[in-house]
């Protein structure tokens, strides 16, 4: 009885052997995006001191992102992260895709400030926007992405960490919640919208 369980092991561990690996479908690798809602729109400025618009992005995808410059957890782990896919992204970083971080601590975050800390982690500024503006219009625009912003007694900021993805045409098609998601994903999206 031993040698025929014995057996019927061996032969099913045999053909299970002799199957090559089992792949997703095409059509599973490759899923669209969902579509989520229209991205919500902003008047920001610059790190150069210019205004800045969702709208002057149109026809490149988009990932918006939150930070402020003296945070000393989370922001560290998530701009550095987005520096290394910015460079993963080649040619069409800058020309077909856009970084935009905005800060949510805007009273300290100034142009200057922000393009010093731009520097300091390596980003492109061809195709990544740090962002500031009026603390109204930046509370306006924290609420309508869905973050959470407030100072804490000893003055940092807590705050959520949200990276949304947007397509060409504006609409918001992805977020990431967190500061640990994989890179890879993250520009495997990006790239899979310019199709």
């Amino acid at each position: 009885m031993r040698a025929a369980i014995a057996l019927i092991f061996v032969v099913l561990a045999s053909l299970m052997l002799a199957q090559p690996p089992h792949r997703a479908e095409p059509a599973a690798q490759e899923q669209e995006l969902p579509k989520i809602a229209p991205a919500p729109e902003f008047a920001l400025i610059s790190q150069d001191g210019a205004p800045v618009k969702l709208a002057d992005y149109r026809g490149k995808v988009v990932a918006v992102t939150f930070i402020f410059t003296l945070c000393a957890d989370t922001c560290p782990v998530l701009t550095p992260m987005m520096s290394f896919v910015q460079d993963q992204l080649g040619a069409d970083f800058g020309k077909k895709i856009h970084f935009v971080s905005i800060t949510v601590d805007p009273e300290r975050d100034t142009p200057e400030v922000l393009k010093e800390y731009a520097q300091v982690f390596g980003a492109n500024l061809s195709g990544w926007s740090f962002l500031t503006g009026t603390p109204d219009a930046i509370r306006d625009v924290t609420r309508r992405y869905g973050i959470f912003a407030a100072k804490t007694a000893n003055g940092s900021i807590d705050h959520t960490f949200l990276t949304s993805i947007i397509d060409q045409r504006g609409i918001l098609r992805v977020q990431y919640l967190g500061v640990r998601f994989d890179p890879e994903e993250f520009r495997r999206d990006l790239v899979s919208l310019l199709k």
